[in-house]
């Protein structure tokens, strides 16, 4: 029971120490607008997601993440635009993001590259009625119902061919470090801190009906180590996606996705946590839904593949 009570802490000051950074789910290979604002558009329809993250499903007040995007093409395809509404909740603080995003395309070479801006708004905000503590007028807790409101924009490029893709993003350039602008009082050492973000994957034709797809994300954050997901899925029949993935120092992801008709697509991942926190945490779950408009009216003459 000790050791129990010794892990749940730890987990909550891991938890708390990286906590009101970018959102990160597993399944950004299906949906690029998640870590990339140049993706916007970068298909000939409109597309729309919703996707839930429950994260270390045994933990009370573990990480529970909802994002909402949509995106499509404008200017004859020569432009995109978008959106992402993302709400982060873990234990009693909570993040929230409303985002849009711009994209402008130029042929280059057999592909395109596209350069991407995001902004919207941030809100931190804390929840403390619902801590259970020993003594309610401590100091150094934080009101109840605190809040604060950042303004919030990112920068990225990204480049794709028929079979292959690369891509560089800064979700945050605004980085507020070391309690700078904030009304909260607690310590916001990790607080919109800048992230770099490097992908790129590309697709093999096995056979007539087998597609491979390798791919990594590489992420570097100030003060943290740095962080890799490999990727590789396999596409059967251009109808079902299997996918395993491996995070640095963090976990191994199975993922599934699939497409039940030219419209509607369905997600699943589970990442299996290989850390110390992996025997308590009964690892963490992902559900991803979509859903593209008007791509009956468009003439595809390949399938795009990310």
């Amino acid at each position: 029971m000790k050791k129990l009570i010794i892990i749940t802490i730890l987990a909550f000051c891991s938890l708390f120490a990286t906590a009101q950074q970018e959102v990160m789910v597993s399944q950004y290979m299906f949906n690029g607008l998640f870590i990339n604002p140049a993706y916007t558009g970068s298909h000939k329809y409109f597309s729309a997601t919703l996707l839930h993250r429950n994260q270390w499903v045994a933990f009370d007040g573990a990480p529970k993440t909802l994002l909402v995007s949509g995106d499509g093409p404008i200017a004859n395809n020569k432009m995109g635009l978008g959106f992402i509404i993302a709400h982060d909740k873990i234990g009693v603080t909570s993040q929230t993001d409303i985002n849009a995003s711009y994209s402008y395309n130029v042929k280059l070479g057999s592909g395109k590259l596209a350069f991407g801006l995001r902004g919207g708004l941030s809100n931190y905000s804390v929840k403390t009625e619902d801590l259970k503590v020993w003594d309610a007028d401590d100091g150094a807790l934080i009101a109840d119902g605190e809040s604060e409101f950042l303004p919030k924009f990112g920068f990225g490029t990204y480049y794709y061919a028929k079979r292959w893709y690369a891509g560089v993003s800064i979700p945050t350039l605004l980085a507020y470090e070391d309690g700078q602008s904030f009304n909260i009082n607690i310590d916001q050492s990790s607080f919109l801190r800048k992230h770099f973000l490097i992908n790129g994957g590309v697709v093999i034709e096995v056979s007539e009906k087998l597609k491979l797809k390798p791919s990594t994300l590489i992420k570097y954050v100030k003060s943290a180590p740095l962080e890799a997901d490999i990727n590789l899925s396999l596409l059967y029949d251009e109808t079902i996606w299997f996918g395993v993935s491996y995070r640095t120092n963090d976990a191994i992801i199975g993922i599934i996705e699939y497409q039940a008709n030219k419209r509607f697509r369905v997600g699943y991942s589970y990442d299996f946590t290989i850390t110390e926190i992996g025997n308590y945490s009964n690892g963490s779950h992902e559900i991803m839904i979509g859903y593209d408009f008007g791509k009956d009216l468009v003439n595809i003459k390949t399938p795009r593949f990310f």
